[in-house]
């Protein structure tokens, strides 16, 4: 079920108004989402639900075990289960195909031609990357000490799956959404108008910007690059920059927004990316639940900064290398998590070399800002590419340098825009609109949302493209 469907306004308006009517009785209200979640999620393939029932009872159960008091040794056997189980469950699904398709593809460049492809061709669940690294979350905090476990198999549950966040994130800590689901909500005017104006930005975002950007521009040019000038390949890669920021934020903002309408905060995900003056910046804008979810998970008990520089690079280099695979099961991903993770230990290397020597001017901060977007796209093309010989010929075709941009058409320029103005307006400037929407009548906001939502139809494409992190 995908958030810009008739399906998932039905859910969501159904949601509110039962979770609303059930007032101060908290174990009613976890089962509605509870059941809520699972039809959303079981409505790709309700087999898919077996998955995430028996990830959310591992966890469960593993997180009671792991808050008694055990020689730490134990403790760590039973923590090992839980890695060992969410990330079996990703291999399966998500991995064990293209590494044996890889292993494959070596033995026989090696000389083995009679080498067997084993696949198992399984569907891979939606979402599945994202619930399990959530869950995992659990179980490391609960053996870290930072968090007890709860006794109620009903609201880890709801943690795992919450419906408006289950498929692409925010990817939610424990501490963090557990306490909320414990108390009684509460939901006053404001609250309910920003979460309807994230609703309404998010469907723009994605139905007027991102699928405009995809349809008309970004799949024909990627499709078939050698039809194309290199101006015209340098927009597609701008418009993918573009449309992967419109598609993923405004998954954000529709999920962000539903919670709010139920009276539960989300994390930002996002803070205008393309601003970064720098790498690091960069990913503490982006993807933001992820970049601090791989920082804590996986770059700190790696080492982080603690073993000098360059097990500083060496540890950035491997955090983002897993990261760019933990996207994808493609060696485009690999390369694009390498890409950035070089990038990362290049711009510490540089940072610490720099030191405060050369405080940044207006100018300098100009240029970085423009560099970085230009070494991100790079890694874009990466990202967006079906496979290396399409990078090949996407990066043959912009060293043509050939101008002519005759196949871009007025709505993509628009569109183009627009995704521009979505970096350089300040997030400030909605704020005036959101105090007029909030002196309107509950009735007024719901038929203004409903006018966005149908004009947002109108503008975008005839059929909604599934959202790009579905995938993941």
């Amino acid at each position: 079920m995908s958030f810009a469907t008739l399906e998932y306004a039905v859910l969501l308006s159904s949601v509110f108004v039962l979770y609303w009517a059930l007032g101060r009785r908290p174990g009613a209200r976890l089962v509605l989402l509870f059941v809520a979640s699972y039809v959303f999620y079981g409505w790709w393939r309700w087999s898919f639900l077996l998955l995430i029932a028996g990830s959310t009872l591992m966890d469960w159960g593993l997180g009671l075990v792991l808050a008694r008091q055990r020689p730490q040794a134990e403790r760590r056997r039973w923590l090992w289960v839980s890695v060992a189980g969410n990330l079996g469950l990703l291999g399966l699904y998500k991995y064990f195909d293209f590494l044996s398709g890889s292993l494959t593809a070596l033995l026989r460049a090696l000389g083995w031609r009679g080498a067997p492809a084993l696949r198992l061709g399984l569907a891979l669940p939606p979402g599945v990357s994202f619930f399990t690294f959530q869950s995992m979350s659990y179980t490391i905090d609960i053996y870290r000490g930072e968090l007890q476990p709860t006794a109620n198999p009903l609201l880890f549950a709801v943690f795992v799956a919450f419906f408006p966040q289950l498929v692409a994130g925010p990817i939610v800590r424990a501490r963090y959404f557990l306490p909320q689901l414990e108390v009684d909500p509460s939901l006053d005017e404001q609250t309910a108008t920003q979460g309807l104006l994230l609703l309404a930005i998010g469907l723009f975002k994605k139905l007027v910007i991102a699928d405009l950007l995809a349809l008309n521009l970004v799949d024909r040019v990627f499709e078939s690059p050698a039809l194309y000038t290199s101006a015209e390949l340098l927009l597609a890669v701008y418009g993918y920059a573009l449309q992967i920021y419109c598609d993923f934020s405004a998954y954000s903002d529709l999920a962000i927004g539903s919670a709010l309408l139920l009276g539960l905060q989300l994390p930002p995900n996002f803070n205008q990316p393309y601003r970064a003056c720098d790498l690091r910046d960069f990913w503490r804008r982006w993807h933001i639940s992820l970049s601090t979810w791989l920082r804590d998970y996986l770059y700190v008990p790696l080492g982080g900064s603690r073993g000098g520089p360059l097990a500083t690079y060496r540890n950035l280099l491997l955090t983002m290398t897993l990261g760019g695979l933990w996207h994808g099961a493609a060696w485009t991903f690999v390369l694009w998590g390498a890409l950035h993770g070089l990038g990362l230990a290049l711009t510490r290397a540089w940072q610490r070399w720099r030191g405060e020597r050369r405080p940044a001017t207006p100018l300098r901060c100009l240029l970085s800002t423009v560099g970085t977007f230009h070494f991100v796209c790079l890694g874009w093309v990466l990202f967006r590419a079906s496979d290396l010989d399409q990078v090949a010929a996407l990066l043959r075709g912009l060293a043509r340098a050939t101008p002519g941009t005759a196949n871009v058409t007025p709505l993509v320029w628009a569109c183009l825009g627009a995704g521009l103005a979505t970096q350089l307006v300040p997030v400030r400037a909605l704020e005036p609109t959101a105090r007029r929407l909030a002196a309107l009548p509950a009735y007024a906001q719901a038929a203004l949302l409903a006018a966005v939502i149908l004009g947002c139809r109108a503008l975008g494409t005839t059929e909604v493209a599934p959202f790009i992190y579905f995938q993941f």
